[in-house]
């Protein structure tokens, strides 16, 4: 089980390269719940053009920003507000909030907010790469945790569940009895939280987008820039729907569009991150002469392992001592929907794996061994899938969708999502209220957005993008040719396209795609020559 972005089921190990490749409520209470909400949160249609005060006010303070392997470059403090804003007079959360400044001498006066994705990663340690890729180069770069996650309190890790999927890398993948094992971490990790008195309802992308609302104006900002990516563009084409007052521009980095994201949806990304990356091989002459059918072999090797899964020892690629490892047909499609074994490798990865050599897969699928317990919020993840994402979909429906994605592939691969394995299950001991009525909507708008996708994305198809650009009426479509999920740390090209998107939204530079092509593949010998 590998790398969590979208809002897979399991995270990824924290030792990341700087530019990496990164039963239900009752319908009386969720309708009474989602009234509210509608009250509280009232569409630009609705609001008669005005913003909306909070019925709660939400307050900034000033505070030392959190320690990091990194030290934060700024100012920081936290914002607190309701935990639900349908209960009047109950808890609050805190959030932590860092504001690194821009690089320039003369900031723009309208800084960009970052929106992390997950659910349930960590904002605040995604500030290098954002420096790195330049983000505030003439703007103030502002960056919160969102509710839920490391920096925030209640933190709702499940370090349960971390323990789970240290294990798990030792276990059949997809195997009934390793979904038992997920479902009691899972139940464990809600028990504890609910003990605590942590309300799991409020933990999804609708109180999530009004904790960025309440940011703004608890700072005095009168327009400022959104950019999200992978759930960060969930929560982003969120923000800009319920509150698109004083939004600027919205940057979109790897889409995920509200309305369609689903259990059976995974299967239609993943299949056309890795038919990208197949493609791309048979379209350069040396990779298609040593990779012939590369499909073809995709498929053979999952029937194998998962009729006869492999156990071998393999070394994280963190260090320390090999570790039991199982690769049987749904970890193998599940290292390549997490971009595990890097795109130029995995044409040379699945021709060793057919000749006998799993090592590539297998170091892989070791580095799940070593996660930092306790870091990611898996807690966050739940509460937004399974509101959000499960609901409205049997596993009739995945399964269906994975047999078209990937036809003559094992059923028992194709019943489980990638990156979200036994949801279904898992949803029914998380047990928060259907939230689809108020999540699963279109955003339609026309302020101007940026949509940015990777073509070797499988966590979130590069066709998405355009897709969730269809009712965005002055977006700019950008597809970087060879780059997987979250684009922007990758690609120069895409650092310069934002750049300039930042700077005129309606008009923005993208003469550098023209030029651009995945990088050469990686050939190593045929066996009978090595």
């Amino acid at each position: 089980m590998a790398e969590q972005d979208f809002g897979t089921g399991c995270p990824a190990p924290r030792g990341r390269t700087r530019h990496r490749g990164r039963a239900r409520s009752g319908a009386a209470l969720a309708t009474a719940g989602l009234a509210f909400l509608a009250v509280l949160a009232p569409t630009p249609s609705a609001a008669g053009g005005g913003e909306p005060r909070p019925l709660v006010p939400a307050r900034f303070v000033p505070g030392p920003c959190p320690t990091t392997p990194e030290p934060v470059p700024g100012r920081c403090g936290y914002l607190e507000v309701p935990e639900n804003r349908a209960r009047r007079g109950g808890r609050t959360v805190r959030l932590t909030v860092a504001i690194v400044p821009a690089a320039s001498g003369r900031p723009a006066a309208d800084p960009v907010v970052f929106m992390t994705g997950g659910p349930g990663a960590d904002a605040i340690s995604d500030i290098p790469f954002l420096i790195d890729s330049g983000v505030n180069r003439d703007r103030d770069l502002i960056v919160m945790a969102q509710r839920g996650t490391l920096h925030s309190r209640p933190n709702l890790a499940c370090p349960e569940v971390d323990r789970f999927y240290a294990e798990a890398v030792g276990l059949r993948y997809d195997a009934p009895a390793t979904g038992r094992r997920l479902v009691r971490a899972t139940r464990a990790c809600r028990d504890r939280l609910t003990a605590s008195g942590v309300d799991l309802s409020a933990y999804n992308t609708t109180e999530n987008a009004a904790d960025f609302a309440d940011l703004r104006r608890a700072l005095g900002i009168e327009r400022w820039n959104v950019y999200g990516y992978s759930y960060g563009t969930d929560l982003a084409l969120t923000h800009l729907r319920r509150h698109p007052w004083g939004v600027r521009s919205v940057a979109i980095d790897s889409v995920v569009p509200p309305q369609v994201v689903s259990l059976p949806w995974t299967w239609d990304s993943a299949r056309e991150g890795i038919t990208a990356v197949f493609a791309a091989c048979a379209a350069q002459p040396r990779c298609a002469h040593r990779y012939p059918d590369l499909r073809r072999t995709l498929t053979e090797q999952v029937r194998r392992l998962e009729a006869r899964p492999l156990t071998v020892m393999a070394a994280p690629p963190s260090g320390g001592a090999p570790v039991r490892v199982v690769l049987d047909g749904g970890a193998l499609v599940n290292l390549l929907v997490a971009n595990a074994v890097p795109a130029v490798d995995v044409p040379a990865a699945l021709d060793e794996l057919a000749h006998g050599n799993p090592e590539r897969f297998a170091r892989a699928r070791a580095a799940g061994a070593t996660p930092v317990v306790g870091e990611f919020a898996h807690g966050l993840t739940q509460s937004v899938a399974c509101a959000e994402w499960v609901p409205g979909y049997s596993r009739a429906d995945l399964l269906r969708a994975g047999r078209r994605a990937f036809p003559g592939w094992p059923d028992s691969v194709l019943a489980q999502a990638p990156q979200l394995p036994f949801e279904h299950d898992v949803c029914r001991v998380w047990n928060v209220p259907d939230r689809t009525a108020v999540q699963r909507v279109t955003t339609t708008s026309a302020v101007p957005a940026l949509v940015l996708s990777g073509t070797f994305d499988a966590k979130t198809g590069a066709r998405w993008g355009a897709y969730a650009a269809r009712t965005l009426s002055r977006s700019t479509t950008v597809r970087i040719p060879g780059i997987g999920h979250w684009v922007v740390p990758q690609s120069p090209c895409a650092q310069r396209v934002l750049a300039s998107f930042l700077t005129r939204p309606t008009g923005p530079d993208t003469r550098c795609v023209a030029g651009l092509a995945p990088k050469p593949f990686t050939i190593t010998p045929p066996p009978e020559t090595a």
